[in-house]
Formats: structure tokens, C-alpha cells, sequence
């Protein structure tokens, strides 16, 4: 079995990761999963920007850790987690990268959540 392929964030694929302004608020199934102002905010390639919230700033007794897992040679293994609450939309609604590389160390500790399977990802203001 070969090697998975890792590559490095460059010109032809950047990655950055900067502190979110404001407050990062996830909800789904009616209830609050996450609330913080600790957001990291990852822009890659052409993809839309993604919060980052860290693990002390969601609710994690909310979340149920599933079997299905991904990888991206950029980043590393991504595990999922299911948001009961929210039905079956909200299957693997999380992700995380538990070992990310190098590049992306940041993450490390935070969770994502997919947009269309919770009910809102509210970027309030600073105040």
C-alpha cells in the first residue's frame, strides 16, 4: 500500500488561517452547538472561508463521534461527528483535523461545521 500523498500550501494552493473578528455562533436542531470569539477563519484555494472553533468553545456532550473519516493531503486525517439533535441532515456536520500538518498546526483543537447541515453559522460583530 502506497504512502498518502501530502503536499505543502503554496501559490498553486494557499492556505492561511487568521484570527476571526467577532463572535462565531453555530446552532443547529434549535440549541447553541458552539459560541466563541476564539474563531480561526482558513481560507484554501478558490474554496468559501471556514470557521474554526476551539473544542472548549463547543458543546461537545451535543456531538457523536461517527466512523466516516477523510483525508487532504494538505491538511491530514479528518475525523467526523454527527449532531443527534439536529436529524439527519446533521450527519457528519463536524469535522476535525486531530494530527494536522504542519502548515495548518493551528487548527489542531478546533472543530468545523458544514453551513447546509446546521440551522445557522452566525459572524456576529465585535463588540
Amino acid at each position: 500500500m502506497s504512502a498518502k500523498p501530502r503536499r505543502i500550501p503554496g501559490p498553486d494552493h494557499p492556505i492561511t488561517i487568521a484570527a476571526a473578528p467577532g463572535r462565531v455562533v453555530v446552532k443547529a436542531g434549535g440549541r447553541v452547538i458552539a459560541d466563541t470569539r476564539r474563531a480561526l477563519r482558513l481560507r484554501e484555494a478558490s474554496y468559501p472561508p471556514v470557521h474554526y472553533i476551539p473544542r472548549q468553545d463547543v458543546e461537545m456532550s451535543l456531538l457523536k463521534r461517527t466512523d466516516h473519516a477523510t483525508y487532504c493531503p494538505y491538511k491530514g486525517d479528518c475525523a467526523y461527528y454527527s449532531i443527534p439533535i439536529g436529524g439527519e441532515r446533521a450527519a457528519n456536520a463536524v469535522w476535525t483535523y486531530e494530527a494536522p500538518y504542519e502548515a495548518v498546526a493551528a487548527i489542531k483543537d478546533h472543530l468545523a461545521f458544514y453551513p447546509d447541515r446546521v440551522d445557522a453559522i452566525e459572524e456576529l460583530e465585535a463588540v
